[in-house]
């Protein structure tokens, strides 16, 4: 198994069927987030979308990756996912294809975003809607937990920019 040191040595699938690699986001600050259509936090759609409007242009890119595993709050297709986004909250960041965050089948970006920012009392994800702040050289600087609303991280982003 290869070893990955830096967040740029991965790729993951977009909601498309594409694969894309982190590789093309060096240089910008990545904020990572565990999402789900039936969530009680699916309203931080809207929170995301509003720090992606206000920042991206000087370098934020919010990646969604959506996620099954809790509560099956994640049923649907990757295409169904992609035409929620769209409909509910206009997203305008990356949505991807599904992905465990936990488990045998975590994949591997999630292995590498937990061992660099651990949680509390475990390192697996808790819950949807856990968020990775990744620095513009690609160090996984803050992880937020489910219940940290998008705007209450406006200043760390704001500190990475």
């Amino acid at each position: 198994m290869s070893q990955n040191n830096s967040i740029y040595d991965f790729s993951i699938n977009t909601g498309t069927g594409d694969t894309k690699a982190l590789e093309d986001y060096r240089g910008k600050v990545l904020l990572i987030v565990n999402t789900a259509s039936k969530c009680g936090f699916t309203p931080q759609y809207k929170g995301l979308q509003a720090l992606h409007d206000k920042y991206q242009e000087q370098g934020l890119v919010t990646i969604a990756m959506p996620c099954n595993q809790f509560g099956a709050q994640e049923p649907g297709s990757d295409s169904t996912i992609q035409e929620f986004c769209q409909l509910n909250y206009g997203l305008s960041f990356p949505v991807m294809a599904k992905v465990d965050v936990n488990g045998s089948d975590q994949h591997p970006l999630y292995r590498y975003l937990t061992k660099q920012a651990g949680g509390l009392i475990t390192d697996s994800i808790k819950w949807n809607f856990t968020k990775f702040l990744v620095d513009r050289e690609g160090n996984v600087k803050e992880r937020f937990a489910p219940l940290t609303k998008p705007e209450s991280i406006e200043k760390h982003i704001e500190n990475l920019l």
